[in-house]
């Protein structure tokens, strides 16, 4: 699949736009009306309190109480795919450290943002759209993506110089969440009778597992009712650990025909499944559709942290989840190939891990 080297259309920044005092958002951010957040026939919304989860309980001597806080997370990705996790062992310092330090961040000259424009290639550095279709609607978000893992990939000259402590707490912001997301793969792993290093090593150890940060920074949209912050999908990779904003909640998921709004705990990571994971559980786990919607009165920023697998490792599903009652629903392939997958396809949506699904 060849791979633009720079986009097909001229980039506006959504920030810029919003900060120009437009009282109507351009036609290529309006969504079709059957995708408006708002719309007359659109489901309810409504918000909602997904499963909160204290990790400190694992540390408990008592091994009920141990056992019921694994298996309390295997339940909610078994029936919601998200939750939240609280004394989850990340310094709240360090979190509103780097929550500030990627506002003010958005919030210099365009100029020095423009130092760090990214490409098709990689999306690495400052972008404001996904994907190279010509015509595409876009969302309404400006965002900065990085490499965190494997190191080869890592490169700290690619991330902001601005503000000076940047570099600093993204480093250490990355080391402490790719802890606690090996911490997390060994309670999903246990929680479907697995090695405990099953997800793990199946994502390709300390050495091929990746890890990238997304910043999303969303501004204040004059309509938006007609609009995306963030367009409907799931998660193509393995776990997403997301600190949102808990001022404005905007991250909604999709839980049968209704769209839930998140009510965001503060110094609580929100946690979902991705699609390899659903894959490796032979979809005990559940990836979840999501969106994020915007506002008028306030701008909006979370941090994304997605643990993935190793690009060129093979992810199927666990034989011991595979029986005679219960088959093997996806077919053998690499989070590489995954993802070239659903670009070539141009899947959204649920539609990217449902197409899978072998034949019965």
């Amino acid at each position: 699949m060849s791979i633009l080297q720079s986009w097909p259309e001229p980039i506006v920044r959504v920030q810029s736009l919003s900060e120009s005092g437009i009282r109507k958002i351009p036609d290529y951010f309006i969504k079709p009306p059957s995708d408006r957040p708002f719309n007359i026939t659109d489901t309810k919304t409504t918000s909602i309190n997904i499963p909160l989860i204290d990790l400190e309980n694992l540390n408990s001597p008592n091994e009920f109480v141990r056992k019921e806080t694994i298996d309390g997370i295997a339940n909610a990705c078994r029936e919601w795919g998200f939750f939240q996790v609280a004394n989850h062992g990340v310094s709240h310092e360090l979190m509103e450290k780097t929550r500030v330090v990627w506002h003010e961040f958005f919030q210099l000259s365009l100029e020095e943002k423009q130092k760090f424009a990214n490409s098709p290639v990689t999306y690495e550095g400052y972008g404001s759209r996904i994907g190279t279709e010509v015509g595409a609607k876009l969302d309404w978000c400006d965002y900065f993506f990085l490499h965190y893992l494997p190191e080869a990939l890592r490169d700290e000259n690619k991330w902001p110089r601005l503000p000076v402590s940047c570099r600093k707490l993204v480093s250490e912001y990355g080391q402490e969440l790719v802890k606690l997301s090996k911490r997390l793969t060994t309670i999903l792993s246990i929680g479907l009778g697995l090695n405990e290093d099953y997800i793990h090593q199946s994502f390709g150890g300390n050495k091929e597992t990746s890890a990238c940060l997304r910043a999303n920074f969303y501004p204040k949209c004059p309509q938006p009712d007609l609009t995306h912050g963030l367009s409907p999908h799931s998660d193509p990779g393995g776990i997403t650990l997301l600190l949102p904003d808990t001022d404005i909640p905007g991250l909604q998921i999709r839980r049968g025909n209704n769209w839930l709004t998140v009510n965001p705990i503060p110094n609580a990571f929100i946690v979902n499944i991705g699609d390899q994971v659903q894959v490796l559980s032979n979809a005990i786990y559940k990836s979840v559709e999501h969106r994020v919607i915007v506002n008028s009165k306030k701008e909006r920023l979370s941090l994304a942290f997605f643990y993935n697998p190793g690009g060129d490792k093979l992810i199927k599903p666990a034989h011991q989840l595979v029986t005679k009652d219960c088959p093997a629903l996806y077919s053998p392939m690499t989070f590489n190939e995954y993802r070239s997958f659903i670009r070539t396809k141009g899947l959204t949506g649920k539609c990217q891990i449902e197409s899978l699904k072998s034949p019965r």
